[in-house]
């Protein structure tokens, strides 16, 4: 049994929706949030520069004493989680678009894979294509994280960005949707208005808390489960009003 918490990494707010995910799942286990909001959004910076950003935010989770990482962001995971892994000896769990089980659900029509430019760029993704891939269209989604981060969840301005992102795939047949970042859980009505009822929003946030359970649980690092679910909240932005939207945000998201 292990006490220390579990380290949570995002470039900014998404993470919290991952965050929500594993109170649910592991609600004894204490939880450290670091929102990377000075250097926000990784999505369109090189993979290098997102590797290094990547590489602080962890450094600055084990410092503080976590047990486990979880790289709540898809971006950084394509560019950092395999290099982190290497360097390091705690589990770091990454995320990956829902493409799997987006593929394995039963009907016909696309799979659209909403996602950030870096992330449907990156290898990762591409053997994911690969795999499971036949009917699934990537769709680059810019300018989404930053409604998020600046509280737009719905209203004309995030109506009108999702229309001319989603606007050519309106009038054709959707299996599913694939919500490839963090992020866009917060957008889940706005997105699913674009879209016939029924049509699912999937997301890997509960696939990727299963993943840091197992990982706990074959290291022998989960907590005793007399206490828990404390949540300290951590910012590369000076402003203060930055830790009370990641509050916000959880409460939003629960």
């Amino acid at each position: 049994m292990d006490q220390r918490p579990v380290g949570f990494l995002d470039s900014g707010l998404g993470g919290i929706s991952v965050l929500r995910e594993a109170l649910q799942q592991l609600p004894h286990e204490d939880y450290l949030y670091y929102g990377d909001t000075a250097n926000a959004p990784y999505g369109d910076k090189s993979p290098e520069e997102i590797l290094q950003l990547t590489h602080r935010g962890v450094d600055k989770l084990t410092a503080l004493g976590c047990k486990a990482i979880v790289i709540a962001c898809n971006t950084a995971t394509s560019a950092a989680a395999g290099r982190l892994r290497q360097e390091l000896c705690l589990p770091i769990i990454g995320m990956e678009p829902a493409l799997k089980p987006a593929a394995l659900l039963e009907g016909t029509g696309s799979i659209l894979v909403m996602a950030t430019r870096v992330t449907l760029a990156l290898p990762k993704f591409q053997t994911l294509m690969e795999k499971y891939g036949e009917n699934a269209i990537p769709v680059p989604c810019p300018g989404l994280m930053e409604c998020v981060e600046s509280g737009k969840l719905e209203g004309d301005e995030v109506n009108a960005l999702l229309g001319k992102i989603l606007s050519p795939y309106r009038r054709q047949p959707v299996k599913a949707v694939v919500l490839g970042c963090t992020h866009y859980p917060f957008l889940r009505k706005a997105i699913a208005s674009f879209f016939a009822p029924g049509v699912p929003l999937i997301d890997g946030n509960a696939g990727t808390v299963r993943q840091l359970k197992r990982r706990l649980s074959e290291e022998n690092l989960l907590s005793d489960g007399l206490a828990g679910g404390r949540i300290t909240y951590l910012s590369s932005c000076e402003d203060p009003k930055v830790i009370e939207r990641m509050q916000r945000m959880l409460e939003l998201n629960s």
